[in-house]
C-alpha cells in the first residue's frame, strides 16, 4: 500500500491528473455552493412568508448558511466520489499509460453514463450505510474515539468498492464484476481505509480523490502481476 500511496504522490501533478484535479475541486465547489446557495434562499423566503420580517430572515439565512456550511464538511466525501467517479476514468488511464501501458493497450472506455450510474450507487450506498450505522456512531460517543474507528472501518469497505469498481470497469466484463469484487474484499478495504483516512485529514482531503483512484489503479494491477 505505501508503494502505491507513493507512486500516487508521485503523479500528482502531471497534466493529465492534475486537469481532473482542478475540474473535480470547481465542480465539487460549485456544487456545494448552488446548494448552500439554494438553501438560504429558500429559508429566506420562507422566514419572509411567515412574516418574520427582514431580521427574523436574516437571522433564519445565517442559520442555514452555517448548516450549508456543516453539511458540505459532512457530505464532502459523498460528493467527491461522486464528481471523481465522472472523471475517474481519466486518471486511471494517466496512470496505466505511465505504469501499465500493456493493460491501458487493452482497456475498454467507460461511457459516462455508466460513470454517472457508479457514482450515484456509490453517493446511494455512502449516505444510506452510514445513516443505518448512525445509533452505533452515537451509542460510541461515550468511548470518545468509537464513532472514528467505526466511521473509518465502515467507509473503508465503502470507498474500496467505489474506487475498486473504478479501475475494473475498464478491464472485466459486467458480468464478472461481482466475482471480482468478492475475491478482493480485503485488498479494495486497504485502499479504501488509506483514502478514508486521507479525507480525514484537512487539505490532504482535497486531493483523497485523485490519491484513491491512483491507488486502486496500482492495487488492482499490483494484485494481477
Amino acid at each position: 500500500m505505501l508503494r502505491a500511496l507513493s507512486l500516487s504522490v508521485a503523479q500528482l501533478f502531471d497534466p493529465p491528473v492534475l486537469r481532473v484535479l482542478v475540474k473535480s475541486l470547481a465542480l465539487t465547489l460549485l456544487i456545494f455552493v448552488l446548494l448552500g446557495a439554494g438553501l438560504v434562499f429558500t429559508v429566506r423566503a420562507v422566514a419572509l412568508a411567515y412574516n418574520l420580517g427582514e431580521d427574523g430572515a436574516l437571522a433564519a439565512a445565517t442559520v442555514a448558511a452555517l448548516a450549508a456550511f456543516a453539511a458540505a464538511w459532512l457530505l464532502f466525501r459523498v460528493v467527491a466520489i461522486l464528481v471523481i467517479g465522472l472523471f475517474g476514468d481519466q486518471i486511471v488511464e494517466a496512470v496505466e499509460v505511465r505504469h501499465y501501458p500493456a493493460a491501458a493497450s487493452t482497456a475498454r472506455h467507460v461511457s459516462f453514463g455508466r460513470s454517472l450510474g457508479m457514482g450515484l450507487r456509490s453517493a446511494l450506498r455512502t449516505i444510506a450505510v452510514n445513516l443505518i450505522a448512525l445509533p452505533l456512531y452515537i451509542l460510541l460517543l461515550v468511548t470518545g474515539i468509537g464513532p472514528v474507528l467505526l466511521f473509518a472501518a465502515v467507509n473503508a469497505v465503502l470507498l474500496g468498492r467505489d474506487l475498486g469498481e473504478m479501475v475494473a470497469a475498464r478491464h472485466l466484463a459486467k458480468a464478472d464484476m461481482a466475482g471480482w469484487l468478492a475475491a478482493t474484499r480485503f485488498d479494495r478495504a486497504a485502499v479504501g481505509l488509506a483514502a478514508t483516512l486521507l479525507f480525514m485529514i484537512p487539505l490532504a482531503n482535497l486531493f483523497a480523490p485523485i490519491l484513491g483512484a491512483a491507488m486502486a489503479t496500482h492495487r488492482f494491477h499490483g494484485g494481477r502481476i
